[in-house]
């Protein structure tokens, strides 16, 4: 198949392209600065030469957007919006447009649409969508508004012979450098993995490897469309998270932090305590009803994976 990948140059970008290509398909990448062999300018907001790439092509997997660990400051939560609307708009221009449009346009999306909850698990039929939720900060709210946007603009494009799936994605383990898994495990090796405000608020996340899994799962099943959530069927608490990852390398304990300790942390990373303190209880309804089996259902065993493809050279194929 002949996969183009808008904003493919990421960790998730390089997770997929790395394993589509292993698999014989023809992947071509979508980026701002193009250097290597299969990678076409774009600008993420208007149509240009790159709609070319679309023609004939099978499949669209659209991951661009400006990234999310940094202070969210009002001008940066607008340029993450700003990003995901413009490039998810223009694809499905360029996708309209197309005389040989792909069969199938993947659209990223993000589990930070459910609310900030403890108590029970969000799927995709039953699952409470976040707004102005007591107890926690007013900009949490815009996070929630930037995803309904960017899926409201996939859902919005005239493209009726193209099937549309939105991937609300929880946060993507791989042992790529610079990745969340990366960081996280820098902490738990540095002795900082503990609980982060009493570590209570829960951890969605999905193994790269069944990531890639679930959207070659998605390109194949012609009946599958609208949202469907990427993430592991076990979420868990930040406590237990930490702990199986500080067992998974071998550290007896790790330094528990308040949240005014997390917001100096993050302060001085120029990151944000959101994508610590909400909870995030996501699981995979659509997937599994499907049929989807996880290789990596228990955080433990993914864990011990990750750490030993670390140890082992990062290879993240």
């Amino acid at each position: 198949m002949k996969i183009v990948i808008p904003g493919g140059t990421g960790q998730v970008g390089g997770i997929l392209r790395r394993a589509l290509a292993a698999a014989g398909h023809e992947v071509v990448v979508l980026t701002r600065r193009p250097v290597r062999a299969g990678e076409v300018a774009w600008d993420g907001a208007t149509a240009g030469p790159w709609t070319a790439a679309l023609e004939g092509s099978d499949v669209v997997i659209n991951l661009a957007g400006r990234g999310v660990s940094c202070r969210y400051t009002r001008a940066n939560l607008q340029e993450m919006m700003d990003s995901r609307v413009d490039s998810a708009r223009v694809v499905g221009e360029a996708i309209a447009a197309a005389a040989r449009p792909p069969r199938v346009w993947l659209q990223m999306s993000t589990a930070t649409l459910y609310a900030h909850r403890f108590d029970a698990p969000h799927d995709e039929a039953t699952g409470e969508i976040g707004g102005a939720e007591p107890g926690v900060p007013d900009y949490w709210a815009f996070s929630v508004e930037i995803a309904k946007e960017w899926e409201r603009a996939q859902e919005e494009a005239a493209t009726p012979d193209t099937r549309k799936v939105a991937l609300r994605s929880a946060m993507v383990m791989s042992p790529d450098r610079g990745g969340v898994f990366d960081v996280l495990l820098r902490l738990a090796r540095l002795g900082l993995g503990g609980p982060v405000a009493g570590g209570a608020q829960y951890v969605s996340w999905i193994h790269d490897r069944d990531f890639v899994r679930a959207v070659e799962f998605l390109v194949d099943r012609n009946d599958l469309t609208g949202p469907v959530n990427l993430a592991a069927p076990g979420p868990l608490p930040q406590r237990d998270f930490m702990r199986a990852l500080r067992a998974a390398w071998g550290v007896p304990v790790g330094l528990p932090a308040t949240k005014w300790m997390a917001e100096l942390g993050a302060f001085a990373l120029r990151s944000d305590t959101e994508l610590l303190l909400k909870s995030r209880r996501v699981v995979p309804g659509r997937l599994s009803e499907a049929g989807f089996t996880f290789a990596y259902e228990a955080w433990p065993q993914a864990a011990d994976d990750l750490v030993r493809r670390v140890r082992g050279g990062r290879t993240a194929g």
